[in-house]
């Protein structure tokens, strides 16, 4: 997705911060639609860095005279920070790392915050027919999409049997009071990499507001959210790219106001084997990489978190059934699907009232 501005291009590749059957690939451009020029009092806030094995760039039109630009970057990466002890699995001691290795089967105390993702994951785990599942990391490791790597190799159904063993949201459950998890089977793994970015972006979002700052738009990774204009007044405009790997092409430009949205895609995190493709994206009921002509899917919703757990779900449940779902659930969503001779849209009505223009 890209940002539309003011001023020049910036395009940017990332990976989440965890494991890779919830990863995807992305480029986020600031287009220029002005001649660029030296800062001044007139130009928007930027704040950016690095967090959860990606970037954060936050934009906001106008700055309350009662905060400084410095401490309030600073108490921006003191919450990422936070998010990231709660819920990394590349951190040792995380709060969901110490879960994972936790070897009982009673109730484990974790913060409110990382029960409210795992509950919101079971909710989206019901909604999606079991299509976004957060226990599918051991499948991941094992088609080499993981951590350690090794992607290339095909897995046995032996193997794929054995590990769907360890898989299965039905074996999890959260609870609020007090804030707990809890698993059936001790050799459970927890992977948030699907919905804890969108949970950092809304939980941003929410502290800026807290403190006053009604007008920015928020972005880690790629994923983002938006509320009220720009500095000159008119609407956020974000471009959702076409999935082509050699090039950087605008597919569509849609307005973003008191929204989220997450992309999805397959196009840049596969292997082929034997004149067979295999996507990073697996089917936490057969164990497979998905295989379906879906390229990419983009989701709007209120909620970033919602949004980035939805792009997961349909891509694992492909354009037919992902698009049923959609529809039958009033989404906005866009899919963006391979055909014999390119690519082709096929979008809800809901998504369809945010779209500008063609790319």
């Amino acid at each position: 997705m890209y940002p539309l501005g003011n001023h020049c291009i910036m395009s940017s590749q990332f990976k989440f911060f965890s494991l890779a059957a919830l990863v995807f690939y992305s480029s986020v451009f600031l287009y220029c639609s002005q001649p660029s020029s030296l800062p001044n009092v007139n130009d928007p806030i930027t704040l950016s860095g690095s967090t959860m094995g990606t970037y954060y760039k936050i934009t906001i039109a106008t700055l309350p005279p009662s905060i400084h630009q410095d401490e309030l970057k600073a108490a921006i990466e003191r919450l990422l920070e936070k998010t990231n002890a709660q819920m990394s699995t590349y951190i040792s001691d995380s709060e969901l790392s110490r879960f994972n290795q936790y070897r009982k089967t009673d109730w484990f105390p974790v913060s409110s915050e990382t029960a409210m993702v795992v509950e919101e994951a079971l909710n989206i785990h019901q909604l999606t027919e079991e299509a976004f599942d957060i226990t599918v990391g051991p499948l991941v490791n094992l088609w080499g999409f993981g951590p350690s790597g090794g992607k290339g190799e095909i897995s046995s159904q032996e193997e794929i049997d054995s590990t769907l063993k360890k898989v299965g949201s039905h074996h999890l459950q959260s609870r609020f009071t007090p804030p707990s998890l809890k698993k059936d089977i001790v050799d459970l793994y927890l992977d948030l990499s699907g919905i804890a970015k969108g949970f950092a972006v809304d939980h941003i979002s929410a502290y800026l507001e807290s403190i006053g700052i009604t007008d920015f738009l928020v972005d880690i990774g790629g994923e983002m959210k938006a509320r009220g204009y720009k500095k000159d007044g008119t609407p956020w405009k974000i471009a959702i790219e076409r999935p082509v790997i050699d090039r950087q092409e605008i597919q569509k430009v849609i307005t973003l106001n008191n929204q989220a949205i997450a992309t999805s895609g397959d196009y840049r995190n596969y292997f082929d084997k034997d004149g067979q493709r295999y996507s990073h994206e697996i089917n936490p009921k057969t164990g497979q990489p998905v295989q379906h002509r879906l390229a990419s899917v983009t989701v709007l919703d209120p909620s970033c978190m919602r949004a980035d757990a939805l792009a997961t779900a349909f891509m694992v449940l492909g354009p037919q059934k992902g698009y049923q779902l959609a529809e039958r659930e009033r989404l906005p969503v866009l899919f963006i699907i391979k055909g014999e001779d390119g690519f082709f849209e096929k979008a809800t009505p809901e998504f369809n009232k945010n779209i500008l223009s063609k790319g």
